[in-house]
């Protein structure tokens, strides 16, 4: 009897745990960028030295949909999306170099190139500053050119590349912050890949599909609904034993 009512406990504790993932997902729709996140659910035994029959039921997030999200065309030549397969680099909220699709970008009041998640994004030289300038330049492999203020025409400063990457998918894996690092501790910054070509005055839209999160939002709470019944039944099983077990 408490089998029954521990695995329809933690089944139900999982489907909540799910809804969330999706729920974030859904969340996320219009977010620049966004890479959504895959969800399953598999039996678990419990660890341990004691009660070796016991399982329950576990959501997991095994990976994030890679796949490429709809081009958006801004008209804003600051705005770029990666063509293919790649990476922006950016400096993390960590200080740590992460990992992002999301490419609108602007140049803040301190000359940071930043894009709309306010990080700043990573170039040849480090993280890229930009002095005043009248005139800004993207060109498809992503190198910056500018024209400095108050220079004649002619005068332009010194380019700047950004870091474009490309490290196997498989490697990567979503902080909660939403970028991406090396699921390994220690590895050291992707190489840049000069094969990666931008498109300027577009963005990346997100890759979720809000129809497909919201059937498995409306599916995860029949889930619960059933597993918060099945435990009512084993109660009332439990209750109706006890007082048979009372009458004897």
């Amino acid at each position: 009897m408490d089998r029954a009512l521990y695995i329809a406990m933690s089944g139900a504790k999982q489907n909540t745990w799910g809804q969330a993932a999706h729920a974030n997902n859904l969340a996320n729709v219009a977010t620049t960028g966004f890479r959504s996140d895959y969800t399953q659910s598999r039996a678990q035994g419990v660890f341990g030295e004691h009660f070796p029959t016991r399982a329950y039921a576990m959501t997991e997030r095994p990976a994030s949909d890679m796949s490429m999200g709809p081009l958006v065309q801004t008209g804003n030549n600051l705005d770029l999306s990666i063509e293919g397969d790649g990476w922006f680099a950016v400096v993390g909220p960590d200080g740590q170099e992460a990992y992002t699709r999301r490419g609108d970008l602007s140049v803040d009041a301190l000359g940071r190139v930043v894009n709309g998640s306010g990080l700043q994004l990573i170039g040849d030289g480090g993280p890229v500053t930009l002095p005043e300038y009248e005139q800004i330049d993207i060109s498809k492999a992503g190198i910056i050119t500018i024209r400095p203020k108050g220079e004649v025409p002619a005068e332009v400063a010194e380019p700047v590349q950004l870091k474009l990457v490309n490290p196997d998918p498989e490697t990567l894996e979503k902080g909660e912050d939403g970028l991406f690092r090396f699921r390994e501790a220690g590895t050291p910054p992707a190489q840049p890949d000069p094969a990666i070509s931008v498109i300027g005055g577009f963005t990346e839209g997100s890759n979720v599909n809000a129809v497909t999160e919201l059937t498995s939002l409306i599916q995860l709470n029949r889930q619960y609904e059933m597993q918060v019944k099945m435990m009512k039944r084993v109660d009332e099983l439990a209750s109706a034993t006890t007082q048979i077990m009372s009458n004897q």
